[in-house]
């Protein structure tokens, strides 16, 4: 395992030495794992520890991969060869944002939440990076946060702006404000 990987699952390791207070607001249960974008091959080989992590902690662990989310999606769509063919007939293709794709996306994760769960879960979202010019991290983490009553994890390839509490995603898109207790791999 890669040293920084290593860091930040032995940060992930100690955040869960502290005990689960109940009643917290949503955004106060959102945990962002950053790492590195170059690091994306090696999280995904090393993702176990941090399961095997939550394991010893007493948790639940349920990974999700949203990788092939998009092309699952795509392959549902009865026009999806015109949509090839002319992109900009997605709604939302020109903001970044595909609005059939984010809802349905959203409601897909809500209901596997839901059937899969439970307080003591950690939920975590891995191959959010995908999701790059599709749906914003932050528009799915809002709209399923109120769906977790344990812990959502977001294995995030990009930076954290301590200072603004602002994230950028693939270091590529101007950041976003988001109160989520950032993970980092420290020194």
């Amino acid at each position: 395992m890669s040293s920084r990987i290593q860091k930040l699952a032995a940060a992930y390791r100690q955040h869960l030495t502290v005990p689960w207070q109940v009643g917290l607001a949503a955004i106060q249960r959102v945990v962002f794992a950053v790492y590195d974008k170059a690091d994306e091959l090696r999280l995904r080989a090393n993702v176990e520890e941090f399961a095997l992590a939550t394991s010893q902690a007493g948790k639940h662990w349920l990974l999700i991969d949203l990788t092939n989310a998009f092309p699952d999606w795509m392959m549902e769509q009865k026009y999806r060869d015109a949509y090839f063919e002319s992109p900009e007939d997605l709604a939302g293709y020109p903001t970044g944002e595909l609005t059939g794709f984010v809802s349905d996306l959203i409601a897909r994760l809500k209901t596997e939440i839901a059937a899969q769960s439970g307080p003591d879960t950690v939920v975590a979202l891995l191959g959010v990076g995908t999701l790059f010019g599709l749906a914003r991290v932050s528009t799915v983490v809002e709209g399923i946060k109120e769906s977790i009553t344990g812990r959502l994890l977001v294995f995030f390839p990009g930076e954290h702006h301590p200072e603004h509490h602002s994230y950028r995603l693939l270091d590529a898109r101007d950041g976003w404000n988001y109160l989520a207790v950032p993970l980092l791999a420290k020194d």
